[in-house]
């Protein structure tokens, strides 16, 4: 059940965005009584909060196991292709929603900021050993940084039209960059 409210509550926000997704609309999706769902999430807030986590946290599992996969030759951008896919994602886009939402709503931001903190971190981490990278070393941590925003940026792009084509010549010239730049 758990499960189910989850994914539906990313869902609702993908397609109906933070205004129109309720409690009563993610219920409904889930198969779930709404009774049930006020059990384990007693508000809108608790209940998209937990969604977007859990499903960032299954994405980041997802990640793991792509990075397996990840050729030496032509690492920088494999790596690249690999997190700006994560950028691309439903649960980007359902986190997206959040943030906008958060700017203006003092309560709701004070539940989402921690977690976009954290998850921010554990990104930044993530994105450290995908590269192969030491934090410490030169300008590693400011080009990885910068990696993310730009990946982010990318996805913002991406939620209001297919810019694939052009994502792609940036991801090559930043592939480029960061080969000539990251100290390893």
């Amino acid at each position: 059940m758990r499960l189910r409210l989850m994914e539906a509550t990313v869902d609702c926000l993908v397609e109906l965005g933070w205004a129109g997704t309720s409690t009563t609309v993610v219920s409904r999706r889930a198969g779930v009584s709404r009774g049930a769902q006020l059990h384990h999430f007693p508000s809108k807030q608790a209940l998209v909060v937990a969604a977007v986590e859990f499903l960032t946290e299954r994405r980041r599992d997802e990640l793991a196991a792509a990075a397996e996969e990840l050729p030496e030759q032509g690492r920088t951008r494999a790596v690249l292709d690999v997190l700006a896919a994560q950028f691309v994602s439903p649960v980007f886009f359902a986190a997206l929603e959040l943030w906008v939402a958060a700017r203006s709503d003092a309560e709701l931001l004070e539940a989402v900021g921690p977690l976009e903190r954290r998850l921010g971190r554990e990104t930044h981490v993530h994105a450290l050993g995908l590269f192969e990278v030491e934090e410490a070393k030169g300008d590693n941590r400011a080009l990885v940084q910068a990696t993310l925003d730009l990946l982010r940026g990318l996805g913002l792009a991406a939620s209001l039209s297919d810019d694939t084509r052009r994502r792609g010549a940036i991801l090559d010239a930043w592939a480029t960059t960061l080969d000539l730049r990251l100290e390893r």
